[in-house]
């Protein structure tokens, strides 16, 4: 990966931990507008419990996809380098097979 793929990488990380903050955020002020006798302390030690809460389970399920990722890409790598070898394989049979072939053929019209 260059460095200008690995920039845009960490910036569209950055812009979506970003967003899914704010998504936190936004779900925090629609759960504490249903618990109208909240003072504003409480108010706001609800949301910022709620807030910290969603950002632990949203970095565990991060965590959790990554290192799926990472299992689907090696398992997917060896599926190619196993089909890659069968098809060298079967392209290189073909290949002595087709020689074979053309020196029979070759012999076959010489003794003639």
């Amino acid at each position: 990966m260059s460095d200008t793929e690995a920039v845009i990488n960490e910036i569209e990380g950055y812009l979506l931990w970003e967003a899914e903050k704010e998504r936190a955020r936004t779900r925090a002020d629609a759960f504490c507008a249903g618990l109208p006798w909240l003072t504003d302390t409480q108010r706001s030690e609800v949301e910022r419990r709620y807030c910290q809460d969603q950002h632990h389970a949203t970095q565990a399920y991060l965590e959790r996809i990554a290192a799926r990722s990472a299992a689907l890409r090696t398992e997917y790598d060896g599926a190619y380098q196993a089909l890659r070898r069968r098809l060298i394989t079967a392209y290189l049979s073909a290949t002595m097979a087709v020689a074979v072939l053309v020196a029979l053929v070759a012999a076959g019209l010489t003794a003639r």
